[in-house]
């Protein structure tokens, strides 16, 4: 399975991105996935940004506490995808951005808070926001 995310770029303060991620190759159950965003600023680790269950776990949002009301998480299981709407982007949200996949209808929710649960990776897209 192949995760291909695009969408990244420069904005300034208080401006939008939407960041897209979709699934190929393989075979799986789009409605069965848990999809992840996480990002990364250079030197550190790993964060979550917001995860999106799978039709198991109600297709039920959630967020990290920096980006709760800026951030909406949503999929399209008919294109294999998720989306990442990023509104009143602030320079501390510059970062890569990566979007993962959980294939596990079992996975049990607080996996889906760590990049561990997550069994493939997209290539990471670049989000830039300038004060």
């Amino acid at each position: 399975v192949q995760l291909q995310a695009s969408g990244g770029g420069l904005v300034q303060t208080g401006g939008s991105l939407r960041l897209s991620c979709a699934a190929s190759g393989g075979t799986f159950s789009s409605y069965n996935m848990n999809w992840g965003w996480f990002r990364r600023v250079s030197g550190e680790e790993r964060e979550l940004v917001a995860f999106i269950r799978g039709s198991g776990g109600g297709n039920r949002a959630y967020y990290a506490d920096s980006v709760k009301g800026r951030f909406t998480v949503s999929r399209d299981n008919a294109k294999n995808s998720v989306y990442l709407q990023m509104n009143s982007l602030k320079p501390e949200d510059t970062a890569v951005y990566y979007c993962a996949a959980d294939m596990s209808p079992l996975t049990i929710l607080s996996g889906l808070y760590y990049a561990r649960g997550y069994d493939y990776w997209g290539q990471g897209t670049q989000v830039t926001v300038s004060s």
